[in-house]
C-alpha cells in the first residue's frame, strides 16, 4: 500500500473516532444485555434508551480528581495506563474493515496498513499491552495491586501461548500472515467439478479446534469474566487498578473494552470471513459491495462481544488453580496435538495427489487420536485412606470438622427441665 499522507491521516482520525464511539456503545450494550439476562431494566434514564449513561460516566471520569498516592513510583504509575491505552489503539492498524475501494481517486483498502506479517504485529502489540497492567500493579506499592499485576503476567504467559498456537493452523491453511489475504482466502468455496453456489470457506469450520481454543484464550487474555482474576473485587478490591482514579482509571476502562473488541475483530478476521458478507447475502450483488464491508465486519464483531457479555452474566469466576490448569493442562496440549495433525494432513495433501491420500490421512488422524486417548486416560491415583472411628475434634487444640467416615463422640442429650438457681456470693 502506497497511500498518500493525507489519506493515512484520514484513516487514523476515522479509526480513532470509531473506536471511541464503539466503546461508549459497548458499555451501554453490556449493561442493557446483562440487565435483560438478570430481569432488570439497565440504564434507561439518561438519553433515549439510556444511551447517555455511558457518555455521562466517561465525562465524570475526565473531570474527577486525579489522585496519586504518596508511596507509588510516580513515573511508572503514570506510564502504565499510557502503555495500555496506546497498545489498545495500535492493534487496529492492521485489521481490515473492507476490501479495495477508491477514495478521492486513490485505490486503497479500508485498512490502515496491510503488512505481510500483520497477525504477528497483532500478537506483539497485544503482548506489549499487558505491561501496562503489570506495571500498574508493581508501581502502586499496594499488596492488592501487586497481586493483581502478578496474576496479569501469569495469565498473559498462560493464554498467549495457547492463543499463538491456535493461529498457527490458520497460517498453514491460508499460506499467509497478512490479515487482508487471510480474509480473501475465505471468500468462496468451490464444490467438486468447479461448481460455485456461493458457499464461503470460512476458517472456523475447517479449523474448528483452533477456533475453540482461540475463543477460550481471548476471554482469558482480556481479563474478562469468568477469567477476571486480576481484578477480582471479592479478593483484591480492584486488583491492579485499585489505586487509580480519574483520567488514568478511564484509560484502563477504555483499554479493557477496546481490547475486548480487538480480540473479537481478530477472531472475525481469521475465522469468520472478516468483512465478507454472510451467506446467502453474498449472492446478492449490491450487498457484495466493498463499501458495505465495515457493516458486515461490525455485525460479526458485535456478536463476539455479545458472547463476552453472556459469559459475564452466566458463569461464576474460576478459582486460580482451575484457571491455570485449563491453560497449561488442556488448551496448550490440545493445540500442540492439533497442529501436528493438521500439518501432517497438509503435507500429505501437497505431496500425495493419488487416491490413497485420504486413507493415509485417516490413518494418521486415528493414530493421533489413539495416542491422545492413551495420554489423557491414565489411571488416577487412589485417594488416601481416611481414618474411621471416633473423632476428637479438639485433639490439636482447636476445633476441626470430621472427615467423611469419622464420627464425633456421643454427646449427652439430657437437658434439665428446670434450670438450677445460681447461688449468690452470700449463699456460697
Amino acid at each position: 500500500m502506497n497511500d498518500p499522507w493525507w489519506l493515512i491521516l484520514i484513516k487514523v482520525v476515522v479509526l480513532f473516532v470509531v473506536l471511541l464511539a464503539w466503546t461508549i456503545f459497548n458499555v451501554w450494550y453490556e449493561r442493557r444485555l446483562v440487565g435483560k439476562m438478570q430481569h432488570r431494566l439497565g440504564p434507561i434514564m439518561n438519553g433515549p434508551f439510556g444511551l447517555g449513561q455511558a457518555l455521562a460516566d466517561g465525562m465524570k471520569l475526565l473531570i474527577k480528581e486525579d489522585f496519586i498516592p504518596s508511596m507509588v513510583d510516580r513515573v511508572l504509575f503514570v506510564l502504565a495506563p499510557l502503555i495500555a491505552g496506546t497498545a489498545a489503539f495500535t492493534a487496529w492498524a492492521v485489521i481490515p474493515f473492507g476490501g479495495a475501494v477508491n477514495i478521492f481517486g486513490v485505490d486503497t483498502y479500508l485498512q490502515l496498513a496491510d503488512l505481510p506479517v500483520g497477525v504477528l504485529v497483532l500478537l506483539a502489540v497485544t503482548s506489549v499491552g499487558i505491561y501496562g497492567f503489570v506495571l500498574a500493579g508493581w508501581s502502586s506499592n499496594s499488596p492488592y495491586s501487586l497481586l493483581g499485576g502478578l496474576r496479569s503476567s501469569a495469565q498473559m504467559i498462560s493464554y498467549e501461548v495457547a492463543m499463538g498456537l491456535a493461529l498457527v493452523s490458520v497460517f498453514l491453511y491460508t499460506g499467509s500472515m497478512s490479515t487482508h489475504q487471510i480474509v480473501e482466502a475465505q471468500r468462496t468455496e468451490l464444490l467438486p467439478f468447479g461448481i460455485n453456489i456461493g458457499f464461503q470457506n470460512w476458517n472456523w469450520f475447517v479449523l474448528l479446534p483452533s477456533f475453540v481454543i482461540y475463543v477460550i484464550s481471548m476471554v482469558g487474555e482480556t481479563n474478562r469474566a469468568p477469567f477476571d482474576l486480576p481484578e477480582a473485587e471479592s479478593e483484591l478490591v480492584s486488583g491492579y487498578i485499585t489505586e487509580y482514579s480519574g483520567f488514568k482509571y478511564a484509560i484502563y476502562f477504555l483499554a479493557e473494552y477496546i481490547n475486548m473488541a480487538t480480540v473479537s475483530a481478530i477472531a472475525t478476521t481469521l475465522f469468520m470471513g472478516g468483512y465478507l458478507p454472510i451467506w446467502p447475502f453474498n449472492l446478492i450483488e449490491p450487498l457484495n459491495n466493498p463499501w458495505l464491508g465495515p457493516i458486515w465486519f461490525v455485525i460479526k464483531v458485535q456478536l463476539f462481544i455479545s458472547l463476552f457479555v453472556w459469559l459475564r452474566g452466566t458463569l461464576p469466576r474460576f478459582r486460580y488453580d482451575q484457571f491455570m490448569k485449563l491453560g497449561w493442562k488442556a488448551l496448550i496440549p490440545i493445540a500442540l496435538v492439533w497442529i501436528v495433525a493438521f500439518a501432517t494432513l497438509q503435507s500429505l495433501r501437497t505431496l500425495v495427489t493419488s487416491g490413497p491420500t485420504i486413507y493415509v490421512a485417516i490413518g494418521v488422524v486415528a493414530l493421533l487420536v489413539f495416542g491422545a486417548i492413551v495420554l489423557f486416560d491414565r489411571p488416577r491415583p487412589e485417594p488416601p485412606e481416611v481414618p474411621t472411628g471416633t473423632f476428637d475434634a479438639f485433639a490439636g487444640g482447636y476445633p476441626v470438622p470430621p472427615m467423611p467416615g469419622q464420627v464425633l463422640p456421643e454427646q449427652s442429650t439430657v437437658v434439665p427441665s428446670v434450670a438450677e438457681p445460681v447461688a449468690t456470693p452470700e449463699e456460697q
